[in-house]
């Protein structure tokens, strides 16, 4: 890995020029559990880190604890790459060993060189090369974390992706913000004092769509991130709802209620060519697309909120859950094989996820009060809003269920999260 995402920094680069508008304070994650099989690692102190706007060494710490896949192991700062002694990091109990150096260039750029060794192997498993401007430290960072856990547990890491999710305060005030995956460098994208729901996020990651009830009705916006040009999406007559990419991203899908009753639609990315998908008697909605193309969907046809599969141009819908009489926000895993959801059982509305293969089904929260789930897009880990102490606040839990976090924030309540893609 010598080069860097170009994309990503470029994503970056405009929502920090959001910033101006108002950055709220960054959350404050909680950790619980860990996984069951930890690769022991030793990160060091990378030599003249000091330098840099942040301690990139405690960035990728904080990454590799916060995933539950890792042991780590202080090994303190070493400021050569070269002579390793594999025998004492042996010694020590780590498997793997994590150093670095940073120097700063003529130009002002921070110049991150980062090696991974194999110490069981006795070998080098990985290097990286990077000179970036001083606002992307912790991209580097997170970068560099994403190849470590790559590299040891053969997933690609999704610390460098992005969040989006909406904090209300006092219900008078709404924004839209994006976010590092941890948290951290929350910035605004949209402010306003109409609510905001349902953001989604392009599979380029350069765009995100929402509902926005500035026109004192709910409206589906497309806010590109870059430009930050807005696009109406949809704004028929009744409600316009729970907009959603599809993996193609020409196209999305949203619920609207211009015939009476809400149901599914398809429609470009443009806001044109918009083609109902569902048919029913009852109310269909929250729909999502699946890899192969095929939509996940709620619907209350059989009497309560079920869940449904049918083909991305519509046609029979088959149903998928059937353990309790109210199961919603369907979310597939970027793999297609896991369905997450939110079920109702004893009066808790509680996360869960499915073995589409088996329908064997596991509960992954104990909170009472779960929405919008998200999967981060390795397949790994799921982001969804809970509320507890009265706070609504984000967690991000395993798909094993044994890693768990809270991200809080001292003011405000949020909610609505969407993991962002990987930047290719």
């Amino acid at each position: 890995m010598t080069t860097m995402n170009k994309l990503n920094q470029v994503i970056l680069s405009a929502t920090l020029a959001l910033a101006a508008s108002g950055a709220s304070a960054q959350m404050r994650i909680e950790i619980s559990g860990v996984g069951s099989n930890q690769i022991p690692v030793a990160v060091a102190g990378f030599a003249d880190e000091n330098i840099a706007p942040q301690q990139i060494s405690a960035i990728i710490k904080a990454d590799l604890e916060r995933s539950g896949a890792f042991k780590l192991i202080d090994a303190g700062v070493i400021t050569s790459m070269s002579n390793i002694d594999y025998g004492t990091w042996k010694a020590k109990g780590a498997d793997a060993l994590v150093v670095g150096t940073v120097a700063k260039s003529a130009a002002g750029d921070y110049e991150v060189r980062y090696k991974l060794f194999d110490t069981v192997k006795q070998s080098e498993l990985s290097q990286l090369n990077v000179s970036r401007a001083p606002q992307f430290t912790r991209l580097t960072a997170h970068n560099i974390a994403d190849d470590v856990y790559l590299k040891l547990t053969g997933i690609r890491g999704a610390f460098s992706t992005r969040i989006a999710y909406v904090k209300e305060y006092d219900k008078r005030h709404y924004e839209l913000l994006v976010a590092d995956a941890d948290g951290d460098g929350e910035q605004m994208a949209l402010r306003s004092n109409e609510p905001i729901i349902s953001p989604s996020w392009s599979p380029d990651g350069t765009k995100v769509a929402y509902v926005s009830f500035e026109q004192k009705k709910p409206v589906v916006y497309v806010q590109n991130l870059i430009t930050r040009a807005r696009t109406v999406i949809a704004n028929e007559k009744g409600s316009n709802s729970s907009p959603v990419w599809a993996q193609t991203g020409n196209k999305l899908a949203v619920s609207l209620s211009k015939d009476g009753h809400t149901q599914i639609y398809t429609v470009n990315a443009d806001g044109g060519n918009l083609k109902r998908v569902s048919n029913s008697a009852g109310i269909d909605s929250e729909a999502n697309f699946a890899p192969d193309g095929s939509i996940y969907f709620m619907s209350d046809r059989s009497g309560g909120p079920q869940i449904y599969r049918m083909n991305g141009d519509g046609g029979e819908a088959k149903r998928v859950t059937f353990t309790g009489n109210y199961n919603i926000s369907p979310r597939v895993s970027a793999d297609g094989k896991t369905l997450a959801y939110i079920s109702r059982r004893d009066g808790n509305y509680q996360l869960y996820v499915m073995d589409l293969a088996s329908g064997q089904e596991q509960r992954l929260s104990d909170s009472t009060d779960d929405q919008y789930p998200s999967f981060a897009p390795n397949g790994k880990y799921i982001m969804y809003a809970t509320q507890a102490g009265g706070r609504k606040s984000l967690a991000v839990v395993s798909v094993d269920g044994r890693v768990k976090q809270r991200l809080t924030t001292q003011a405000g309540n949020i909610k609505e999260p969407t993991w962002g893609p990987f930047m290719q």
